[in-house]
């Protein structure tokens, strides 16, 4: 771990706890820091500030006093699911005191290199993949942030002989000053999370945040067929290396119905890909291109793209029964995820969807419900989806459990269809975990087989 001068003996306030902050708050009090964290749980109920409290820290729980910044910070680490509308972050950006999220933190700390991912869909199956392609090159790949372990336990550890493959949302690329991967990849910007950011601009700067510090010996890796992303980086001084889904290109990543070139020149056949859905070849594009360039060896890239069968519970492919496909998306808990899931396919979809009532609502759904052929849904939120899917002109299906729905989903369905367990809902109704809810899925699909 580099020693992080500028922070010794200054007072640092960590901002909600979970994993990311209390790993940061350890780290910092590492660093010689005099750390204060404020977490809104209540001190009884927080098994993390208890344990903070102990190593020495300063420790406040739950509120956020008004009075909290008059201690004099000279930083704030936040949970990057605060907003900057929290009104002690508000009270902070007035009194110009810099605003870090954990993710900073780790790079300044890191002795490893480190590879960015980021982008509104396709971050956690591009950071997988490129893992496992890397796994037998040059330097041993380590897995943080969304998906892994948090950044800041990975770099404490991490080695010159380590690369960090990092997930990043724009919620973590918001609180970054220094961040400089060597590899940035950029999947693709949709408009998403406008619930956070003020507006569309503010969520794509802070998707680009993650190139800002780029110098030429620095690369970056991005969705060439989309103009946002073309256009806003044209001045970045990276090397480029844009990919295509569509067509055969003379520069970066490409594929045709045969091939899958880079700069084009033939790398591997297309039909040694086990992943489905084009959405699916513009992660393997990048991830690819990225693992090309830390000269992991072919054979190695050749492996994944020929075994890899999607991250469990993400849009997993399951499998086909008499031509219809069948996709767990478990971990879609929210409609936002599920409308990310939708937007991946083009065939007929049959939504399976319900669970935990929080009373979210599903019209981010709407754009997308062109493609769904039917809802069908189940748990404590069903009585809500049959009304969603009335009003917007979809047949819905209530049942009280997941397997009566699959059932009902498998009676409804024709060849060509897609089954897709998308739930929009959390799982706590029914299981104690969207992977418990994943794998009774996948165990009636092995049920037809």
């Amino acid at each position: 771990m580099k020693t992080v001068k500028e922070l010794y003996h200054q007072k640092v306030l960590v901002l909600g706890l979970a994993k990311s902050g209390t790993a940061a708050a350890e780290v910092l009090h590492e660093l010689g820091a005099f750390v204060t964290v404020n977490d809104a749980k209540p001190f009884e109920e927080n098994t993390y500030a208890q344990h903070l409290l102990k190593l020495g820290m300063t420790v406040i729980c739950g509120s956020h006093p008004e009075n909290l910044l008059d201690e004099g910070f000279s930083l704030i680490v936040k949970n990057p699911g605060i907003p900057y509308t929290n009104p002690v972050i508000a009270e902070a950006l007035k009194r110009d005191i810099p605003i870090w999220t954990e993710v900073e933190l780790a790079y300044r700390i890191s002795e490893a290199e480190m590879i960015a991912i980021t982008g509104s869909n396709g971050k956690t199956t591009t950071t997988t993949l490129l893992v496992d392609m890397l796994s037998k090159g040059p330097k041993e790949p380590l897995v943080a942030g969304n998906i892994g372990t948090v950044a800041t336990t990975v770099a404490k550890s991490a080695t010159k002989n380590n690369v960090i493959v990092t997930e990043l949302s724009s919620f973590q690329l918001m609180g970054t000053v220094n961040l400089k991967p060597s590899i940035a990849i950029l999947t693709n910007i949709y408009e998403a999370h406008l619930d956070y950011h003020k507006d569309l601009e503010e969520y794509r700067e802070a998707k680009l945040a993650i190139v800002k510090n780029h110098t030429a010996e620095d690369v970056v890796i991005y969705n060439g067929e989309q103009s946002i992303l073309v256009e806003r980086l044209k001045h970045v001084a990276s090397r480029k290396i844009p990919f295509y889904v569509s067509a055969r290109h003379d520069d970066g990543m490409s594929a045709d119905e045969n091939w899958i070139y880079f700069e084009g020149e033939p790398v591997y056949r297309r039909d040694e890909i086990r992943l489905p859905g084009a959405h699916n070849l513009e992660n393997i594009l990048a991830s690819t291109a990225a693992a090309l360039v830390m000269n992991a060896p072919l054979n190695q890239i050749r492996h994944t793209v020929q075994t890899f069968a999607g991250v469990k519970h993400r849009t997993q492919y399951v499998g086909e029964w008499q031509n219809r496909l069948f996709y767990n998306d478990s971990k879609a808990t929210n409609a936002l995820a599920t409308k990310s899931a939708l937007e991946g396919f083009t065939k007929p979809v049959i939504l399976l969807a319900g669970g935990k009532e929080r009373d979210h609502s599903f019209n981010e759904l709407i754009p997308y419900l062109s493609r769904v052929k039917a809802i069908v849904h189940f748990g404590e939120t069903k009585s809500r989806l049959q009304q969603f899917a009335d009003m917007q002109g979809v047949a819905g299906y209530p049942f009280n459990t997941l397997s009566e729905a699959f059932q009902k989903a498998i009676d409804l369905s024709a060849e060509g269809d897609v089954i897709l367990l998308s739930p929009a809902s959390a799982s706590w109704d029914q299981y104690e975990s969207f992977e418990i809810r994943g794998d009774e899925f996948i165990a009636l699909f092995n049920e037809l087989s």
